[in-house]
Order: C-alpha cells, then sequence, then structure tokens
C-alpha cells in the first residue's frame, strides 16, 4: 500500500508512537484511548502486509518497514500541513498561527463551510504574533499567551503540558514523567525564545543538557536520536486566538465560531439569517370597540335589565 493512501489522522497516530516508543504515552497526548491507539497499529500493519513495530521488544522499537513509514508519514503529514498559497487581493480572512500550533483542521472545516470564501493561514514566528495584529498584518492570530491584551480580544483554546526534551540514552528517558528535582544537577538550556527552539534542540541531541519546551514544540522538533518526558510542577503554556476588538467582523466571527466548535447548523451566520427573515404573521381581525358579532359598538352603556317580581 502507498502511504500516501493512508489517512492522515491514521498517520499522525502512528507517527505518535514511532517518536515516543510508547503507546500508552503516545494515547495519552493525542486524547485517545490505548487500546483505539492498539487496533489502528494492527490494522496498519495488516493493510500494509508488513509489522511496524518489532514484537514484544521492551521498550517498544520499530522494525525497519516502521522506520521507512515514519520518513514517509512525516513529509505527507507536512504537506498536508502547508496552506495553499492564495493571491493578496483574493483574500477575505487572513489568520496567523504561531509555532506548535496546527491549523489544518480548522481551514479544512472552513473551507468546506464557505467554499466561496478565501482563507490565508500565514506562520508568524512567537516574537511577532503582537505585532502582526497591531500592524494588520493578520486578521487574526493563534498566540501564545501572555501577550498584551489592550485593544484585543482574546478566547483561551487550550493548555500544554510541558515535557523535558532528553538524549534518548539519558536515565530519565525511562520515565513517564519527570519532576524538576529529577533535574538537579543537569544543566537546562534556555528554551524561551520559541523562535530558536531548534538550536536548543541540537545541544541537547549533542548531550548538552536539556529542555524544557511545550508539547507541541517538541513534537514539532522530534528527532530519532531523543525523547521528551511529561513534566511535573512546570507551569502549562496556553494558547488562545486573538484579534483587534475593533475590527471584529462577521468573518473573524465565522472562524471563532469554527475554531470553539460551533456546528454549520447553529453558527451566527444562520442566527443572523433568521433575524433578519420577515416573521410570518397570520392577520387577526380587529375587536377593539365591536361586540362578540363585531359589530362596532356605539359607545352608550346598555341598561340593566329589570328585575321581574315574583
Amino acid at each position: 500500500m502507498n502511504p500516501e493512501s493512508i489517512d492522515v489522522t491514521r498517520l499522525r497516530w502512528f507517527v505518535a508512537v514511532a517518536e515516543e516508543l510508547h503507546f500508552a504515552r503516545a494515547a495519552k497526548s493525542l486524547h485517545i484511548s490505548r487500546q483505539k491507539l492498539s487496533h489502528t497499529v494492527i490494522d496498519l500493519e495488516r493493510e500494509l502486509g508488513t509489522e511496524l513495530f518489532v514484537p514484544g521488544a521492551q521498550p517498544t522499537q520499530l522494525t525497519e518497514a516502521g522506520q521507512q513509514l515514519l520518513r514517509a508519514a512525516r513529509d505527507i503529514i507536512a504537506h498536508a500541513d502547508e496552506p495553499e498559497p492564495v493571491a493578496a487581493e483574493d483574500v477575505a480572512l487572513r489568520v496567523g498561527f504561531v509555532p506548535g500550533v496546527t491549523v489544518s483542521k480548522w481551514v479544512r472545516i472552513w473551507g468546506e463551510r464557505f467554499p466561496d470564501t478565501s482563507l490565508e493561514v500565514i506562520p508568524i514566528p512567537m516574537a511577532e504574533q503582537l505585532a502582526a495584529l497591531r500592524e494588520g498584518r493578520v486578521d487574526a492570530c493563534f498566540v501564545r499567551l501572555p501577550i498584551d491584551r489592550a485593544g484585543l480580544s482574546a478566547i483561551p483554546l487550550y493548555r500544554e503540558l510541558p515535557v523535558v526534551v532528553l538524549p534518548k540514552d539519558h536515565t530519565l528517558s525511562l520515565f513517564e514523567q519527570v519532576g524538576m528535582g529529577d533535574l538537579e544537577g543537569e544543566r537546562i538550556q534556555d528554551s524561551g525564545d520559541i523562535d530558536a527552539i531548534a538550536s536548543t534542540i541540537e545541544l541537547v541531541a549533542a548531550g548538552v543538557g536539556v529542555a524544557i519546551v511545550p508539547h507541541s514544540i517538541a513534537r514539532l522538533h522530534a528527532r530519532r536520536d531523543l525523547v521528551y518526558r511529561t513534566m511535573m510542577g512546570v507551569p502549562d503554556t496556553e494558547i488562545a486566538l486573538a484579534w483587534p476588538a475593533a475590527q471584529t467582523t462577521e468573518l473573524i466571527e465565522e472562524f471563532v465560531g469554527i475554531v470553539r466548535g460551533r456546528s454549520e447548523r447553529s453558527s451566527r451566520t444562520q442566527a443572523q439569517r433568521k433575524k433578519t427573515e420577515p416573521k410570518k404573521t397570520t392577520a387577526k381581525r380587529s375587536t377593539r370597540g365591536t361586540g362578540k358579532s363585531g359589530v362596532k359598538s356605539t359607545g352608550a352603556k346598555k341598561k340593566p335589565a329589570k328585575r321581574r317580581g315574583r
């Protein structure tokens, strides 16, 4: 089977296991059950007609076929995440995203829901996320908090667990979770500059200390000679969607709805359409000033009937 014919989601799941070399950790990072992940890998092996992981190996190891699929899968996933270039004059909405944010799902939903309205997604260095919004380079941007929110609308989307990046043969690679106490005596590289993280990762691979980074950044720069483990006692990082509050357009609101999981039926466009549709009313014959028969009253009071004697 040609790897390009495999669903990208299944390839992502396989890559998660291949990089973690641990089914339970990979399932946790993907927010799916371990059983579902195992069945996916088994189905892939059956379809490809070869084993991707060495049977019974502890820790988990890739076979040669698994290593080949990993290389192909990374290329396919990277290509799937690349936005198609759009002519600037034809762009209706421009959305930026900082390193570690995957926007392919939202771009796909937008294309399905608004096929005639163009959307351009633009990679933005984290150091420029605020400037890109202030200068109008993008209409909205997926940012990594904290950020100066003055004049901005921002909706937090999700939090990322921090992980420590280690050489594959490091003693701490045997653990699923690592605390700051475990790193005592280790040289912890400065990983505050996300845009320069590739150089930091290279230092770790060379055996010069370890690095603590957001989970998505570790996956973005995954290498066969490195592993990453969940850090305990270190604050999470948070991803949000932000845009200039004064420039909240209907397109921005529609995109926010997609990102927040609002269904097409409950979209703001549908709601707005319902508001503007004329209400169907049934004409009623006025009975004001009429009796039950509908004949207009003269306004004279009706004399009470005289009481008959017995």
